[in-house]
Order: structure tokens, then C-alpha cells, then sequence
């Protein structure tokens, strides 16, 4: 549904007055939102990571340690661009540190959303040994 045209004139001042407050504020916000640049550098990752390999091979075909050397780096750069802006790029939430089973309160932890968060393996697993110990 499109703004009328009292609604779009109180939405530039209040923008006019934002950056007038505080134009940092105002041009971080400006420029978009944050997952998008996460996700541009994600494939700019897979891309070095695709160019690393082909840098690599091409090192290993034509023997020359140095350019071997630089097609790994290539590669470990573009991994490493990759892995650091996954979380960020995905919106993928991080399992916190694993605590005992009987201090998180139940069987499933709760995250923020309320969904079930699942507990680490051993956890698991030990809790179902003590269940099956205490029948």
C-alpha cells in the first residue's frame, strides 16, 4: 500500500532530521541492508576458492612449487572469506558453549525464536543412558 502524500512528506522530514542529528547514523543506515554484503562476500569466498584451485592444478601440471603455493593460499583465503561470513550471510545461529544436560532445564533448550534448539550429541546420549539406567 503506497504512502499519501502527508505520510511521504513526514517520512523526509523525519529522514532530514535524522541525518542532521547524526549523519553517521543516517548513511549506515543508507546503505543497505547487511546480509546482502555478508552473501557478496560469500561468493566472492567460493569464487577464490574456485580461482585458488584452478591456481593449484595449474602448479601442479606446469611444476612449479611457487605457483602451487599461491593457488593453496588462493584457496585458504577464499575458505577463510567464506567460513566468516557464513553466520553472518545465512542469518545461521551459533550453538552456544555445552553445559551439563540438567542445567539447561529440560530435554530442549529454547532459543530465541522458541523453537527446540538441539542439545550436542553427548548430551544426548547421555541422557538416555541415565533414562534407561533409572527404569
Amino acid at each position: 500500500m503506497p504512502l499519501s502524500e502527508h505520510e511521504q512528506r513526514l517520512l523526509e522530514q523525519i529522514e532530514r532530521a535524522l541525518v542532521d542529528d547524526d549523519p553517521k547514523f543516517a548513511s549506515s543506515v543508507r546503505t543497505g541492508d547487511r546480509r546482502l554484503r555478508a552473501r557478496r562476500k560469500l561468493q566472492l569466498g567460493a569464487l577464490l576458492v574456485v580461482v585458488g584451485l584452478a591456481v593449484l592444478v595449474g602448479g601442479a601440471v606446469a611444476p612449479s612449487v611457487p605457483l602451487g603455493v599461491l593457488g593453496f593460499l588462493v584457496m585458504f583465503g577464499g575458505a577463510a572469506l567464506g567460513v566468516l561470513n557464513y553466520r553472518s550471510a545465512t542469518g545461521a545461529v551459533e550453538a552456544g558453549p555445552a553445559g551439563p544436560a540438567g542445567a539447561r532445564g529440560g530435554s530442549t533448550a529454547r532459543g530465541r525464536g522458541g523453537k527446540p534448539r538441539k542439545q550436542p550429541l553427548k548430551n544426548r546420549l547421555e541422557e538416555r543412558f541415565r533414562r534407561r539406567y533409572d527404569q
